[in-house]
């Protein structure tokens, strides 16, 4: 008895898988159905807004655009900004966004406090990427101080450029 019950219930599996089998198939007329990567359907997801793209390990062999990227924001004109206002004490950063904050700060040699918001809005190292709002306590500076601020910002830029290629 115990056999004959052993194979019946390997015969109804048997034909239960063949019966699941057979639903997974198309007919002759059916359309054609797209097939895509895992990657492929991650990115579609994450800009439908559906979820974050995952990440692996393996994401670190993969190819990452512009070097001189920060996030979103040219690295030069980051650095440069940072270096040539050092003066100014830092008070919040955001790379991926592009927007540097400081406090009220003294130049060298010089009476007045100054404060600034500098806004790095793309990656290209360009002098529309560059906005720099500079202010005293009594209010916004002159447009002449304003200029040779953004001025120094970008030849210092450059020059962090032009020592990059020479590696």
């Amino acid at each position: 008895m115990r056999n004959i019950t052993g194979h019946g219930m390997f015969a109804t599996l048997v034909v239960t898988l063949v019966a699941l089998a057979g639903c997974g198939t198309r007919g002759a007329n059916a359309p054609a159905v797209e097939t895509r990567s895992a990657q492929e359907i991650a990115d579609a997801e994450y800009y439908n807004g559906r979820s974050a793209p995952k990440s692996t390990i393996w994401d670190i062999f993969r190819e990452r655009g512009d070097a001189a990227t920060v996030g979103a924001v040219n690295k030069y004109l980051w650095n440069a900004s940072l270096e040539v206002l050092n003066f100014l004490p830092v008070q919040s950063v955001d790379p991926f966004t592009g927007v540097i904050t400081t406090g009220y700060g003294t130049p060298p040699g010089g009476g007045r406090e100054y404060r600034a918001t500098i806004y790095v809005s793309d990656p290209a190292l360009d002098a529309r990427s560059l906005n720099l709002a500079l202010a005293t306590r009594s209010g916004p500076v002159d447009a002449g101080t304003l200029r040779a601020v953004e001025d120094a910002i970008l030849t210092r830029a450059r020059q962090l450029r032009q020592a990059d290629t020479r590696f």
